[in-house]
């Protein structure tokens, strides 16, 4: 008999040479059912490996993470396959799981097309209800090398060739299908239902561009063919919230060749970072922070001092001013530590909460922009905090509590994830213990769940990063706070003690937005350009049904414009459905329709964006009234 020690930690005791499907069978019919692979002693296998000796298993589900990636890397093969039948001659590159799918590189005198998709898709769903096993064997370098070359796979002899001596080295077969693998596996193929091939690319071999350009093949596949529809459906969804596409509908902003990675902010796009800097500004006033602006180019010795010009000079912008060097800062961080030594500091100064919407430059290659999301200058809402080692529960505690209530005022959820000290570190253990204990009791004093990145940290200290999930259940870190025991030292910052000594303050990092600039893109997609009234460039827009209207539309955009709502008129000759139309194209939150009617009762008809035709008619008080409550509750739109 074999002891089996499950996930939950129960103990089971079954006969030597039970496979893992045999166990799963044992514990219930519905873990059988979705079992893909097992974990022996955290390593993953098939679910036809027989458990030898005593050891912890785990069941592998098929609507897990592990599980998908397992069903992804199954299909690249089923697809492979199913490329092969129908373009004979094709050389097989590699074909991995990637994030919500898979792809498969390949090398073939086929040049396929959107069109070819099609066809593999309708074979991979014949070979699947064939109900191939998938078969491990494992085979010698040799025998390995022998049976690749033989079919003329290059590339696998290559991959092969570059493994280590000692390297076991598997294939897997399905049906009359064989490609080199680590494995594990699904069990059959008729599990692969909820696929789908996505889209063509090119790809060199190894990503060398001195080698061949292969030809990619991406697919998609679920657990489920609901899945597969909500992932399509959000894709869908993705494009029409694109930021680049709603930023120069909305006229927000724009991006010319003449600056590649340089955004221009439009007049509408100005409103909507300011609004979101003055919330920045008033929320910090709040908490004791002081606002400071530092240069934007500073000196080659500061960087030097830093640690940036040595390990980050290829990502900084450098000129010459009187013949010596200087740089446009990537970072704001020396620019406080010079803040912070202007004065001589004293244990009852600390904390020092300083603040600072700083402009930053980096060097970012040319394929990697993207909208807003990467570029090449951006504003981050840097902050600064000096401390003593005793406060920095406290602090932290302070800085959750600032990003909680940012993400919860602009309807983000988030999850936290805690990086713990990298191999390439500075420093003592005692310290990295004491930082890291300090950030973990913060965490959990406000009883926050995280997951611990082991090895992610920076190389001066741990940090707490923040993940925004958007609408679309879509990632992104933002906020972090970053402990820094190194930045103090390299600047040689010191406060009085109350013992009358020098001592050294320790700092903390954060920003909340991250950066405006991709604050802004986040909230566009979220939102689908549809703002929230305080933030909305255009909070109303005032529609006269013919021109002997726009004396009064004029007038009441006046007096909104002096309580500081934002209005205007579309005094254009046109008819006044085409004029709601464009106010709801360009999701402005309030349309006012302002007739004979309206006039002669100093009142208005609401349209409000996105509930169809229905006129609400108010009062100009009460509809004033109206969208200043809403702007002061911060109140969002769904």
């Amino acid at each position: 008999m074999v002891k089996v020690t499950l996930k939950d930690g129960s103990i089971r005791e079954v006969e030597q040479g039970t496979t893992l499907a045999d166990l799963a069978a044992s514990i219930s019919r519905g873990l059988a059912k979705a079992a893909v692979a097992g974990k022996i002693n955290g390593e993953a296998r098939d679910l036809s490996t027989p458990l030898e000796k005593d050891a912890e298993v785990e069941i592998i589900t098929i609507d897990s993470e592990e599980g998908l990636e397992i069903l992804r890397h199954s299909t690249s093969h089923l697809m492979a396959e199913a490329i092969q039948k129908l373009y004979p001659g094709t050389i097989l590159g590699i074909g991995p799981a990637i994030e919500n799918g898979f792809y498969y590189d390949v090398d073939s005198e086929h040049v396929f097309t959107p069109e070819d998709l099609e066809k593999i898709e309708a074979e991979m769903r014949r070979l699947a209800k064939e109900n191939n096993t998938y078969q491990r064997r494992e085979i010698s370098r040799d025998e390995a090398i022998e049976f690749f070359a033989e079919r003329g796979e290059k590339y696998k002899v290559e991959i092969i060739e570059d493994l280590p001596e000692d390297a076991v080295i598997s294939m897997y077969t399905q049906g009359e299908f064989t490609d080199l693998c680590a494995g594990p596996h699904i069990p059959s193929t008729k599990t692969i239902k909820a696929f789908k091939l996505m889209n063509l690319a090119g790809a060199y071999w190894r990503g060398s561009e001195k080698n061949k350009m292969l030809q990619r093949i991406y697919g998609t596949v679920w657990a489920k063919k609901a899945d597969l529809d909500d992932y399509l459906f959000k894709l869908e969804e993705a494009k029409r919230r694109d930021h680049r596409k709603l930023g120069l509908e909305l006229d927000l902003f724009s991006l010319h060749d003449e600056g590649p990675g340089f955004p221009f902010f439009h007049p509408k796009g100005m409103i909507l970072r300011n609004e979101l800097e003055d919330f920045w500004r008033k929320e910090h006033r709040k908490r004791g922070y002081h606002e400071i602006k530092t240069p934007i180019i500073l000196s080659r010795t500061l960087w030097e001092n830093s640690g940036h010009w040595d390990h980050y000079k290829d990502n900084m912008y450098t000129t010459k001013i009187d013949d010596e060097d200087f740089a446009v800062k990537p970072m704001n961080c020396p620019g406080g530590m010079i803040m912070y030594k202007q004065q001589l500091r004293s244990y009852r100064d600390l904390p020092l909460r300083i603040g600072e919407l700083g402009l930053v430059h980096r060097h970012e290659l040319s394929g990697a922009l993207h909208g807003l999301l990467r570029v090449r200058n951006f504003t981050q809402d840097d902050a600064h905090i000096f401390m003593l080692p005793s406060q920095i529960k406290e602090e932290v505690i302070g800085v959750i509590e600032l990003v909680d209530h940012f993400y919860k005022i602009f309807g983000f959820e988030y999850h936290v994830e805690l990086s713990t000290r990298p191999e390439d570190s500075m420093g003592s253990d005692e310290t990295w213990e004491m930082a890291t204990n300090a950030l973990k009791e913060a965490l959990e004093a406000k009883g926050l769940e995280y997951k611990i990145n082991p090895g992610d940290g920076a190389f001066y200290g741990p940090k707490i990063d923040f993940h925004l999930k958007d609408c679309l259940g879509r990632t992104w870190q933002c906020g972090t706070i970053q402990l820094d025991f190194q930045m103090p030292e390299k600047f040689d910052l010191t406060y009085i003690g109350e013992d009358g000594q020098k001592h050294r303050p320790v700092m903390v990092h954060r920003v909340v937005y991250g950066s405006i600039e991709r604050y802004i893109a986040l909230l566009t997609e979220h939102y689908a350009g549809a703002f929230p009234t305080r933030l909305a460039p255009v909070q109303v827009r005032i529609l006269p049904i013919s021109d002997r209207h726009e004396e009064y539309a004029q007038a009441l955009r006046e007096r909104l414009n002096e309580l500081d709502i934002r209005a205007e008129v579309d005094d254009r000759r046109e008819k006044i459905s085409y004029k709601i139309r464009e106010a709801q194209t360009l999701k402005i939150p309030f349309a006012l329709v302002v007739g004979d009617q309206e006039a002669e009762t100093n009142s208005v008809a609401v349209r409000r964006y996105g509930q169809g035709n229905a006129g609400e008619k108010l009062s100009v008080d009460e509809f004033i009234a109206l969208v200043k409550e809403e702007i002061a509750s911060k109140k969002r739109l769904v």
